[in-house]
């Protein structure tokens, strides 16, 4: 039955004034497609559609999560919950890891994931996904709300030809990444999406992202990248990033822009000047953002890359003489002040094991004076005792240049979270706040409240700019033969309510959510609907 929406303050995501407007489109079964947008009250009611009256209320297009870490979430509940409750309709992600393609010198598909999550009965699964798409291929089978797509993990290419090799790739491995990643942009990859600062992604020469890059831009795919400092050398990483783009002719997407320590906070306004630059000059740059002053990675980022060469981090943890190595190094870091966040500013937040999980929460120099140890040697006694990287929030990010990027015309908005319910994701220990409020923080705080942009520069900005980006010729536009992702939401209610010491709180405001014209969300409450689909560019 076709679904009509009467009386909407109509935001069509391409960032024109709102319009008070009916919308009809269909359901899935029916293909999902938006059939006609006219003026308020203009489209007859016909007795196969269902009438929701939304007067007051705005509908805009669905919002796109271009920076998702969902693909373990999704695993355990395809509802994500805290997604749909904020008005995402379309999940992408792959930043610096897929569980696809598995093989070559992969030897499990969880290698180095910085979230552990218990799938057992997807474990198995894995082994089988030799090709890119298998993975999101069986999310759909399985039943998912939202819509799925990725970038295909710069570490899993790397870890699939050369392990975790420090090494810079021989003639022969270059090939074979290069093969590798073009063929997994023909299977349905939007680009490849590298993180510098993480093994193995960290050990990529310049000349060696060059040439991947440039075979997937020859296969139509692009370069996403979590620059390799976003501190004391975030300029320089900048840098790299144009560069790359630029020699391999290609887009480029950088991941959650900002500058990390109160001494390199100055430099953000340097380095929007640099992207501007080289967008005038006809390179192809956008970024995204999350809009919170923390950011989220794992504990075992402040430590020395080396460490980890080779897979070997945590049986390196058990040698006295590298931990000493190790203790000498970070100390010299802080005490230099190159290490740009302090203990007190470090929150570890995915801590498992039991005799460790009650200081999830707690700052690192609160937890080492409970262990007696100074904060270096309890980092490494956290990281030995777990054997995974600890996920960790560190406030390190200025409010205000937050707000200022928040304003610029080519920067989206994103999570960089995955999806969870509460009811069960409480069991993991706290999380960053921003898997359950990002999208409604901005319309909430930074549109209603402190009206630092208009409604309908946010709602581009979750929508027709990520679209565009990913090229995604049906979706992040409101008009007639799109698909029918669509949200609905009371400007005046929606807010996010998660924050740092209780994050598990889902957002309010969000009143209907359809996905592929099934209703998802109604009255605010997930219906159990999974109608999501595999996106690729064109979708």
């Amino acid at each position: 039955m076709n679904v009509l929406i009467r009386n909407a303050l109509l935001i069509d995501g391409t960032g024109a004034s709102g319009t008070n407007s009916d919308i009809l489109f269909a359901p899935q079964s029916e293909g999902g497609l938006i059939r006609d947008i006219a003026p308020a009250n203009s489209i007859p009611i016909t007795a196969d559609c269902t009438v929701l009256n939304v007067a007051s209320q705005v509908v805009g297009p669905g919002f796109i999560d271009i920076q998702s870490h969902s693909i373990l979430p999704l695993m355990r509940d395809g509802r994500s919950l805290s997604k749909v409750t904020q008005g995402i309709t379309t999940e992408i992600m792959g930043e610096a890891w897929t569980p696809a393609p598995f093989g070559g010198k992969i030897s499990f598909p969880l290698q180095n994931t910085i979230f552990p999550l218990a799938v057992p009965e997807w474990e198995k699964r894995m082994f089988s996904w030799n090709r890119f798409s298998d993975w999101l291929t069986a999310y759909v089978d399985d039943g998912v709300s939202v819509n799925v797509g990725s970038y295909l993990g710069g570490g899993t290419l790397r870890n699939y030809v050369m392990g975790m090799s420090g090494n810079a790739p021989n003639s022969r491995e270059t090939r074979e990444m290069e093969h590798l990643a073009a063929k997994c942009i023909e299977e349905g990859a939007f680009g490849v999406a590298y993180a510098l600062i993480y093994p193995p992604d960290c050990y990529s020469t310049t000349d060696e992202l060059v040439s991947v890059c440039r075979s997937v831009a020859s296969a139509g795919g692009h370069y996403i990248t979590h620059v390799r400092s976003e501190s004391d050398r975030l300029v320089e990483a900048i840098e790299e990033a144009i560069y790359i783009a630029r020699e391999a002719d290609s887009a480029l997407e950088i991941y959650h822009l900002k500058a990390t320590g109160r001494r390199n906070w100055p430099k953000i306004s340097r380095v929007v000047e640099m992207i501007e630059s080289a967008r005038n000059s006809g390179v192809d740059v956008s970024a995204n953002i999350y809009p919170y002053e923390a950011s989220g990675t794992g504990l075992k980022a402040i430590f020395p890359q080396w460490a980890s060469e080779g897979g070997e981090f945590y049986n390196n943890l058990r040698r006295a003489d590298i931990r000493r190595r190790i203790r000498e190094e970070l100390l010299l870091e802080a005490e230099s002040g190159r290490l740009p966040v302090r203990a007190e500013e470090i929150m570890p937040i995915g801590l498992f094991s039991p005799q460790l999980f009650h200081f999830n929460g707690r700052t690192l120099d609160e937890i080492a004076t409970s262990l007696k140890l100074d904060w270096v040697d309890a980092a490494i006694e956290l990281l030995a005792e777990e054997q995974q990287p600890i996920s960790s929030v560190y406030f390190s990010i200025s409010p205000e240049s937050m707000r200022m990027l928040a304003k610029i015309p080519w920067i989206s908005f994103a999570t960089d979270a995955g999806g969870f319910d509460p009811k069960w994701a409480a069991e993991l220990g706290p999380y960053h706040p921003r898997a359950y409020g990002s999208f409604s923080k901005v319309l909430g705080r930074f549109v209603r409240d402190e009206r630092l942009i208009t409604l309908e520069d946010a709602i581009r900005k979750m929508t027709s700019l990520p679209a565009k980006r990913l090229g995604l010729r049906r979706r992040g536009i409101l008009s007639v033969g799109n698909a029918a992702d669509i949200v609905v939401f009371n400007p005046d209610k929606i807010i996010d309510n998660a924050t740092y010491s209780h994050p598990h709180q889902l957002s309010d405001g969000i009143v209907h959510v359809f996905v592929n014209g099934d209703q998802v969300v109604n009255e605010g409450q997930h219906t159990g609907a999974l109608p999501g689909q595999v996106v690729t560019k064109g979708c």
